[in-house]
């Protein structure tokens, strides 16, 4: 199968069905024990609303432990045709959190813990030119960086204000609003607000920035495997181009799709992307600015704690085009990483003039087999101008949403559009590698060979330049 990926084991949801099936296919008749199975299975539900979370994709499971845990405290019997139908009604019940499970963020490979704490900037040197008011830019930012060890610290959520997130993911993928909402049960393994780990040295810094219609935390998993091996990896949330952006104060920002016009003409639509670009550049540039801040202010969390003369930026998709245009235009980028990069955002100045940071490219086959596209006539175009790269390769069997979490959200991702057919503890595997083979070797100047052009570690990775 191709998701492969790791779900939240969810005990008394297993538990549950599991004693209703034995009850119902135990022949008449049922010795008290079997007879009082439901009751149990009952018992059970009740138990996982306080410890697991309610969740609608369990209804048509919780009404049918109802239902039979009724007819075994009446004593009434059920006749094996019936049994046979409950037993297949059951079965259904049982697809719906098959189907949508919980998800699991993996815990990450490297020797620290993870910590994670949330921020919102505001920048008010800059407009804001996608909310239709005349104010500062606001925008959030989350950091995930190596913790000190705290045994009574609890596991942050996957995404804050997931009750919001939720609603707004499922429509982005045409499924019903309620679809996604038990995303808000998702934890990952960090840590709110724990102090950052002790070092001989700072830590160097990662920017990310998610692509359109994405969010800061949608590349998690990445971010904590780079934090536990040493990185301070901040997602940025570029308001008005993400999915959605909630603030503080309670101010809730929709993706605003004027940004990038659908359908316009191509030069009106890359004039509006270039626009969108510069914006999220702009993100990207402040965050420093308030990083720098922080790691010199003795009352911050991050006193002390951030080289800045060892920066990494890596985005995805439109992200992957606002890293290049940042790294075309501010030196504070030491090394580039694009995922997928959309192109049409880059400035032609930038495009034709290259970078001259270390820089790496990874495309999903998808994108890369798509050879006549505009996107990579323009990579085509800007990748000549790169100075410094350690290549580009693409990944067989992949999708556009592979580089993200986003096949996390179901095993039928492959046909929600999510994922391609590869497995997906592959993709995390080989994404992963690159990732932090990449940053070890350009901020921490640890060699690789994965970078060598004979190098066939991955038979489903292929050198494209």
């Amino acid at each position: 199968m191709s998701f492969m990926y790791n779900y939240e084991m969810r005990t008394l949801e297993i538990l549950t069905p599991i004693l209703l099936a034995v009850h119902l296919l135990w022949r008449a008749p049922r010795p008290m024990p079997i007879r009082f199975l439901p009751v149990a299975a009952l018992a059970l539900i009740l138990i996982h609303f306080a410890t697991e979370g309610y969740r609608w994709q369990m209804i048509p499971l919780y009404a049918l432990t109802v239902i039979l845990s009724g007819l075994a405290l009446f004593n009434v019997d059920v006749k094996p045709i019936a049994s046979i139908l409950t037993f297949v009604l059951l079965a259904l019940s049982s697809a719906l959190p098959i189907l949508l499970p919980v998800p699991r963020i993996a815990d990450p490979s490297g020797p620290y813990d993870v910590g994670t704490r949330i921020y919102e900037l505001v920048d008010d040197s800059r407009r804001e030119i996608y909310s239709n008011k005349d104010e500062a830019r606001r925008f959030m930012i989350q950091i995930w960086y190596p913790s000190k060890i705290v045994s009574s610290a609890q596991r942050a959520p996957w995404m804050a204000d997931a009750k919001i997130y939720a609603p707004a993911i499922a429509d982005h993928i045409h499924l019903p609003s309620f679809f996604l909402d038990h995303l808000a049960l998702v934890k990952v393994p960090a840590s709110k607000d724990t102090k950052v780990a002790e070092a001989d040295t700072p830590f160097p810094v990662i920017l990310f920035s998610h692509g359109w219609q994405g969010f800061n935390a949608q590349n998690t998993q990445q971010a904590l495997e780079l934090a536990s091996h040493g990185f301070v990896v901040v997602g940025v949330q570029h308001t008005y181009g993400a999915v959605v952006t909630v603030l503080p104060n309670g101010d809730v920002a929709l993706n605003n799709p004027t940004a990038l016009p659908d359908g316009a003409p191509d030069d009106e639509y890359e004039a509006a992307a270039q626009k969108l670009a510069n914006q999220w550049a702009g993100d990207l540039g402040f965050t420093l600015d308030f990083l720098k801040l922080q790691n010199g202010d003795a009352a911050s969390l991050f006193f002390e704690a951030l080289d800045l003369s060892r920066v990494g930026v890596y985005g995805h998709s439109t992200g992957g085009g606002a890293a290049i245009q940042f790294c075309g235009t501010d030196p504070r980028c030491i090394a580039l990483l694009g995922m997928d990069p959309f192109m049409r955002p880059v400035s032609y100045e930038v495009i034709d003039r290259g970078v001259s940071q270390p820089s790496f490219f990874m495309f999903s086959q998808a994108w890369a087999d798509d050879t006549d596209s505009r996107n990579n006539e323009l990579f085509n175009r800007f990748y000549p101008n790169v100075e410094n790269s350690s290549g580009v390769i693409s990944i067989d069997g992949t999708a556009h949403y592979d580089f993200t979490d986003m096949p996390l959200l179901s095993p039928l991702a492959p046909q929600l559009g999510l994922k391609g057919p590869l497995n997906g503890k592959t993709v995390t595997t080989i994404i992963n590698d690159y990732l932090l083979s990449f940053f070890e070797l350009t901020l921490n100047g640890n060699a690789s060979d994965l970078f060598d052009a004979q190098n066939h570690k991955y038979a489903e990775v292929k050198r494209i330049k």
